[in-house]
């Protein structure tokens, strides 16, 4: 399964701005779909050896897929330390023991066998691109998210999705809002893949406190096509989520007035948003 939006005005042209815009070194992303609703991304570099798997939590379809093209994993990737994350590590590195996993090093107590420790700023060499680590702290104290410029594309696990964000386990919401605005100002054609499969009731709940945003509207409907389709909605791009997501859009009059709050805060308008979702 490729990982790019199929069939639909919005979402062609939206990846199109997106690709025109990349430069020339380019990862190639596909979706590995597991459990009910988690994605695990296969990464790859034309022309490079390096192959990095990102956030499986079960091994047992990435080892499929990779056997199925002939692939040996080099790198494992972890956001963060959930078991739907990070739950087939020891297997993988069974199967593959050259690959190196890396993880948050705030999380190192709960992700064992980590073979690099990254905090904020760092960076992870994958072939001729390079990995940099955003902390992204709020769904879990230790999360981290893996954006390559050249690469266009960001990996964000559990704490931005397409038109949502993750729950608050382990933070509070100015610890989340902060965590989305490091996202929210990277290069509008990033690549957003993201933890999980909840665009639509992500959509549905987001004209509920964003009703006359049209850009949104027509999102949601193309959301609804490709799910009809069987199709996943993933990636979103950071432009896009700048315009329809209401998690990174808290600071807007038009959402602020929506939830009844005018003239507030940023992060009251978030944590009303993210309460009213937690609801939902």
């Amino acid at each position: 399964m490729r990982s790019v939006w199929q069939n639909g005005q919005l979402a062609i042209l939206r990846f199109l701005e997106a690709s025109e815009a990349m430069t020339a070194e380019k990862l190639d992303v596909e979706l590995i779909p597991a459990f009910r609703d988690n994605y695990i991304y296969l990464l790859r570099v034309p022309g490079s050896d390096v192959v990095g798997i990102v956030d499986a939590g079960d091994a047992t379809p990435a080892i499929a897929e990779l056997d199925r093209q002939g692939l040996a994993l080099t790198h494992i990737f972890n956001t963060h330390h959930h078991p739907d994350h990070m739950g087939g590590n020891d297997a993988l590195k069974a199967r593959f023991p050259d690959a190196k996993l890396i993880g948050p090093l705030s999380e190192t107590a709960r992700i064992p066998g980590m073979d690099l420790t990254v905090a904020d700023g760092d960076k992870v060499e994958f072939g001729p691109l390079s990995f940099k680590v955003i902390e992204v702290p709020g769904h879990t104290r230790g999360h981290v998210a893996f954006w390559t410029e050249k690469g266009a594309a960001v990996f964000s696990g559990d704490t931005l999705f397409a038109m949502g964000c993750g729950r608050m386990f382990e933070g509070h919401a100015a610890q989340m809002w902060n965590s989305l605005g490091k996202l929210k100002w990277l290069p509008s054609v990033t690549r957003v893949y993201c933890g999980h499969e909840y665009t639509q009731t992500n959509a549905r709940f987001a004209l509920t406190v964003d009703p006359d945003n049209r850009t949104l509207a027509a999102r949601a409907a193309e959301v609804d096509h490709l799910r009809a389709a069987g199709k996943p909605t993933i990636p979103s791009t950071i432009g896009l989520e700048n315009e329809t997501n209401p998690f990174l859009r808290a600071d807007e009059p038009a959402i602020a007035k929506a939830v009844g709050l005018a003239g507030a805060d940023p992060v009251q308008v978030f944590a009303e948003i993210r309460i009213r979702k937690d609801n939902f």
